[in-house]
């Protein structure tokens, strides 16, 4: 099963830290074993299979989740956050490519060395200028390679697309988000007040979304997203560095 980080308090990237264990509703603590033999000695009803870990409080009370795990849904299921949310809609990419970029038209197409940035409005792109019109704000960080990715490279090719349409689009290198300490998992969040958390399989084909409103996993959300922002450039300045290292 795998992990999914939570946050954690650590500076130097060490411990102590906190994990999802995905599929399930267990959380994995990552901190320093308990060797005291006084502290060891109290333990109640302990099995042979059991180790102990220090982590400090702040930990728990700033990622430790308040609420049940949330269940896989449908991705059609928050269409309507897209049009409903009253300020802002945050996306986090992190993948090294989509499915559904693959298995679009424009993917063949920009594989055959079309230019695609200049296409008809599409219905994403027609709420992205309805709501942008309407004072709101769309926004994503993408995580980037290096080098890119040929998934990496086509959204670097399809962006000016949608940012024409009024959606502010960033670009970010994964060795700084590492540093960064960055969510390894793609995200929306709506006014920071909801996170539509993705699945996908291997393929990068989308499995569902987990919808929460979870204190915890929100406050990780935002944190995310303001550190990522602060750092990320704007699509054409980072895809004129990429151009420039080819």
């Amino acid at each position: 099963m795998t992990l999914r980080f939570l946050g954690t308090t650590s500076d130097d990237g060490d411990c102590p830290t906190l994990y999802e264990v995905a599929g399930t509703d267990e959380i994995l603590v990552q901190g320093e074993r308990v060797t005291d033999p006084e502290h060891l000695v109290q333990l109640r009803d302990v099995k042979e299979s059991e180790t102990f870990v220090r982590v400090p409080r702040t930990l728990l009370t700033r990622y430790a989740p308040r609420t049940e795990a949330p269940e896989l849904q449908p991705f059609a299921s928050v269409s309507h956050l897209f049009r409903e949310f009253r300020h802002t809609a945050w996306r986090l990419e992190t993948q090294r490519g989509y499915a559904s970029d693959r298995n679009s038209p424009r993917w063949k197409r920009w594989l055959d060395g079309e230019d695609i940035t200049a296409e008809p409005a599409n219905t994403w792109r027609q709420n992205v200028a309805e709501q942008t019109a309407a004072g709101k704000r769309f926004e994503r960080v993408r995580l980037v390679d290096a080098p890119p990715t040929q998934g990496q490279r086509f959204l670097l090719a399809s962006a000016p697309g949608n940012v024409a349409a009024g959606e502010d689009i960033r670009n970010l290198s994964r060795a700084e988000a590492e540093h960064l300490r960055l969510p390894d998992y793609d995200f929306w969040l709506f006014d920071s007040k909801v996170v539509v958390r993705f699945a996908f399989d291997e393929d990068g084909t989308t499995l569902g979304v987990y919808v929460t409103d979870d204190p915890a996993e929100v406050l990780a959300a935002c944190q995310a997203r303001d550190a990522a922002w602060h750092h990320a450039l704007p699509t054409q300045e980072f895809a004129r560095q990429v151009a420039s290292t080819v």
